[in-house]
């Protein structure tokens, strides 16, 4: 396992011995094999300190060395050794033109990272290091070039030749072949390369830039999809106004083009000029997407935008550095989908999925900072700790500073680091240097990992007047880390009074930011006539767990009154997960459950309250999830979770039915189909109040969901009601809708994933049996990430009952699942893994049929580093 354990450490990082001013290459994409040519101009780097260095580049160990000639003279075999990834060629100048050629495979490309065939259309996936499997090349992110790249193809077989920056060549050949030559005049590392070759359609549009400039917009797909382009296109546009006017970034090249792929690992990449997109990331009509998915659309499309300046202009010098071009991007996204659609849902969906899932990678053993120390497998490192906790620190940046002063300091980021791979210091110098702040305690949040605790406890004097708060920070150990210094971080807070009106804070503000930097500290706000009800963690803040001792009736109060529609919701969340704690207490000591009347009360009193905003009201009325629970919980107890909430679920929708009728009338939304904020509102309203509806298992509530779906003119609405049909107990009904869309919708590959999904999520017993038979199905394709995740990554973290078998069986299954992807698809088979790397949080039965089924996965001789390192590290 020594290849395995090959850990990468920051702290070894060196600077590349040789540069790159030019970088030509030539593809001749044949059937069997392609020939790639390469043409380096290297010189020596200035920075280097070693004398005479020796070249190295990578090279994946399935690449066919062709010829290699070093100033047009052939190298001699004396002169260079390859041993492993790594080639070294040795006595080279100090300037030098390096000519390869090598010869891949793309059609054996499972692990979809480099050059492969995506039905039978030729696209790369480069980043983090997929340009290694295409030639032998300095495949660092600190080594960057300007690019001149020929694509040639047979001109019926692929019409259509595409790569980063501009076109400015093309032709034809005698032998029905043509060619096209991309020149991208910008310097990026080899990670940004993009090249696609297909029979392919496309939209066109434009935009003008804010200095004039005239910039073609095109986005490619397969025919049949070409009318699920608009929206993608309007998000783009949307997202090049937004840009401008928030940072002042302007677009740079002529042309700037989209490419749906069906077979990719991730979301998107945003590759120069050219973004290589998932399906599921850009195609978008209202008879085939959900509002999610739409909202999807716009959010991806928009990041890989921004990357254009956060991530491609200024990158990354080394990948323990992702989080400066991730998190800065992700942040930028969530401000402008905030800015397009209702700011408080998305900060309330966001900090959602980071209490959900971020949390509990903080607290596994993949645990890491959003600046990681070491790493065995980079692309084990798309984490959300990377991105969506990276967001939130440069978000805490942001509050710290304030508005004015974050935009000047990333004004400066950006001029001082244009053409540049920097670091995260080089991020928050700037900010620094703009604000005149010292952020040196605050980078702890770059270099310590978990989650930071907050225990706030208040006092009142009615003698004085005088309130204060006093907060204690800690932050538990994590691997390698078990002591953790105090954070710099900014906590948000509101006094209300007994009206429920918020109470002047500093300079007459209604929210005032707390600095805290200390283990404990001590806040006295003056001249109160009575005791507040203090509002915490504003905005969430800072991502950080609270602890302040709320009683019920402290909860509904802010629930009913709180001006920060983020804190109202987090009410009713903390409420809510408190009443189903002592449920689940009481339901371990052989107790009946009851409903709490509070709860009734809380609930009615928002669903009676005209003035909130529909998405706002569907947001504070969802009950947490599984997996939120299961997050919160020292000891996992599956079951238990899945009663109570099943119990809460069917209890709440008998005493409000009449509530939740009313809702689902007075929320159906006329007229055409769209994705618009007040739309989308009133459709998760009215679909809520029907899922509470179809709790009851009614003929009356089935009979509203079958006319939902048969009526149905989106499918937000239609998958809504399938997929309550298909979970409850109507079994016939289950099979005549799940027949019927699967008929309507089996040539639409996305929507065919949703029909996968709701069925491998349903709780009902049975359900690995069902995972079982779907994955013999015809539509069911291994090879493509997106069928996998659909299907077994769906069962295995959304569907916990089930997959958490008392028979350990559900974890035999991903067992075995992953032994067989991990030489397929080793990027995909290492996320998919996640389930299993919490088992210390089960109790003591599951815990050793988890650990069994992870110790299965390391016997095995052949694993792949991406999925070493998980086990390895989950069994330490």
């Amino acid at each position: 396992m020594s290849q395995h354990a090959n850990e990468i450490y920051l702290k070894d990082y060196q600077v590349p011995a040789y540069l790159l001013e030019h970088t030509e290459l030539r593809f001749e994409l044949r059937e069997g094999a392609t020939l790639v040519h390469s043409q380096l101009a290297f010189y020596l780097n200035p920075a280097c300190e070693q004398a005479q260095p020796p070249l190295s580049l990578f090279g994946h160990e399935d690449l066919e060395l062709i010829s290699m000639s070093l100033n047009d003279i052939p190298v001699a075999e004396s002169s260079w050794q390859r041993e492993g990834e790594i080639l070294t060629v040795v006595d080279v100048p100090e300037r030098f033109c390096l000519k390869v050629v090598t010869r891949i495979l793309p059609h054996e490309n499972t692990a979809l990272e480099g050059l492969y065939l995506s039905d039978g259309m030729y696209c790369t996936q480069c980043e983090a290091e997929g340009f290694r499997r295409i030639t032998f090349y300095p495949d660092r992110p600190d080594v960057m070039s300007v690019f001149r790249t020929t694509v040639e193809a047979d001109q019926h077989q692929f019409p259509v030749l595409l790569s980063n920056g501009n076109p400015v060549a093309s032709g034809n050949t005698d032998d029905g072949r043509h060619w096209v030559t991309w020149e991208d005049p910008f310097p990026k590392p080899a990670y940004l390369f993009a090249l696609v070759a297909g029979d392919l359609a496309h939209i066109e549009d434009h935009y003008t830039t804010m200095s004039g400039r005239n910039v073609a917009l095109r986005i490619y797909a397969e025919t049949k999809d070409l009318d699920k382009l608009e929206y993608a296109m309007a998000s783009l546009q949307r997202a090049m106004a937004w840009d401008e006017k928030v940072y002042g970034r302007e677009y740079d090249l002529d042309i700037y083009m989209i490419v749906a792929v069906d077979f990719f690992n991730m979301g998107a990449m945003e590759n120069k000029g050219l973004n290589v997109f998932n399906t599921s990331c850009v195609l978008a009509h209202p008879a085939t997407t959900t509002d999610a998915a739409f909202q999807r659309v716009e959010g991806v499309v928009a990041h890989e935008y921004f990357h254009n300046w956060s991530g491609n202009r200024v990158t990354c010098r080394d990948w323990f550095q992702l989080s400066l071009k991730e998190g800065f991007t992700v942040f930028r996204d969530a401000e402008f989908s905030a800015d397009t659609n209702s700011r408080t849902v998305k900060r309330v969906e966001d900090v959602a999925l980071l209490r959900t899932a971020q949390f509990a990678e903080d607290a596994g053993p993949m645990s890491h900072p959003i600046r990681p120390d070491s790493f065995i497998e980079i692309s084990n490192f798309y984490t959300l700790t990377i991105y969506e906790k990276g967001a939130e620190v440069v978000r805490m940046i942001r509050t710290l500073l304030g508005e004015e002063l974050f935009r000047k300091g990333s004004d400066l980021y950006f001029a001082r680091h244009d053409g540049q791979a920097v670091t995260t210091d080089d991020f928050v110098k700037a900010m620094e240097d703009a604000s005149g702040r010292d952020l040196s305690q605050f980078c702890r949040w770059y270099s310590q990992a978990g989650t930071p605790e907050l225990k706030v406890e208040d006092h009142f004097d009615a003698s004085t007047g005088r309130y204060t708060l006093t907060v204690q920070q800690s932050c538990p150990p994590s691997p390698g880390q078990t002591e953790k210094q105090p954070y710099h971080l900014p906590l948000a807070v509101g006094l209300l009074d007994s009206e429920g009106n918020d109470l002047p804070l500093a300079e007459g503000y209604h929210t005032q930011v707390l600095e805290l930097t200390q283990p404990e500290q001590q806040f006295v706000f003056e001249g109160l006539s009575s005791k507040p009800v203090p509002s915490l963690l504003r905005g969430f803040s800072a991502p950080v767990k609270l602890n302040f001792p709320y009683s019920r009736e402290a909860l509904m109060f802010l629930m009913a009154n709180d001006s920060d529609g983020f804190a109202r919701w987090d009410a009713a969340q903390q409420l809510v997960v408190g009443i189903m704690q002592e449920m689940m207490d009481r339901l371990t000591q052989g107790q009946p459950l009851t409903l709490a009347d509070e709860l009734v009360t809380a609930y009615r009193a928002v669903l009676t309250d005209n003035a909130l905003d529909p998405a706002m009201v569907a947001k504070v009325l969802t009950l947490p999830s599984e997996a939120y629970l299961a997050e919160l919980a020292e000891c996992v107890d599956v079951d238990a979770i899945h009663e109570v909430r099943c119990f809460l679920r069917q209890s709440l929708a008998q005493a409000l039915a009449p509530d939740w009728q009313r809702v689902y009338r007075d929320n159906q939304t006329e007229g055409e189909y769209s994705p618009d904020a007040k739309s989308i509102a009133h459709r998760s309203l009215k679909n809520l109040a029907l899922s509470y509806l179809m709790a009851l298992e009614t003929e009356e509530s089935l009979a509203l969901a079958q006319q939902q779906y048969r009526q149905a003119d989106n499918m937000t609405d239609m998958q809504v009601a399938l997929s309550l049909v298909a979970h409850s107990g109507f079994a016939a009904a289950a099979d005549e809708l799940l027949t019927d869309f699967y008929q309507r919708w089996q040539n639409e590959s996305l929507v065919v994933n949703q029909w996968f999904a709701i069925q491998v999520t349903d709780p009902k017993p049975g359900a690995l049996a069902r995972v079982e038979k779907l994955m013999q199905h015809p539509a069911f394709d291994r090879r493509n990430p997106n069928k996998l995740r659909a299907v077994i990554g769906n069962f295995c973290a959304q569907n916990k009952v089930n997959f958490h078998a008392e028979d350990g069986s559900g974890y035999r299954f991903l067992a075995e699942q992953i032994l067989l992807l991990n030489t397929q698809n080793p990027q995909v088979a290492s996320r998919l893994l996640t389930p299993l790397t919490v088992w210390r949080k089960y109790p003591s039965q599951r815990q050793a049929l988890m650990r069994q089924a992870l110790e299965q996965i390391q016997s095995c001789k052949d694993l792949s580093r991406d999925v070493y390192e998980v086990v390895s590290k989950s069994l330490a």
